[in-house]
């Protein structure tokens, strides 16, 4: 797949950016690269290898090294709502915005 001009003028509109010719033909290049990426990806035959569900599925096979789940910074909660408008037991108010 390949973009054109008119096809980066449409997205662009689409996306509502307003890019100048150089930014249009730079990011043009850049999303063709990256769908040459894609198509090389497409042509690895991946014919009998089991999709993963999550990449940690492999946690048997392969020993993967996690960093320890620990606080590391201070609890800082009373400075950082300090100019809340609204706390109640020590959680955000907020407007309710659904019905």
């Amino acid at each position: 797949m390949s973009l054109s001009a008119a096809d980066m003028d449409r997205l662009a509109h689409l996306a509502r950016l307003g890019l100048a010719p150089s930014e249009r033909e730079r990011l043009c290049t850049q999303l063709n690269d990256f769908f040459g990426v894609v198509e090389q990806m497409r042509a690895v035959d991946t014919t009998g290898i089991t999709p993963l569900a999550h990449p940690t599925d492999i946690m048997a096979e392969v020993a993967l090294r996690l960093r320890e789940d620990r606080a590391t910074e201070p609890n800082q909660r009373e400075a950082n709502q300090r100019n809340a408008p609204a706390l109640e037991n020590g959680l955000f108010l907020v407007p309710r915005v659904i019905e």
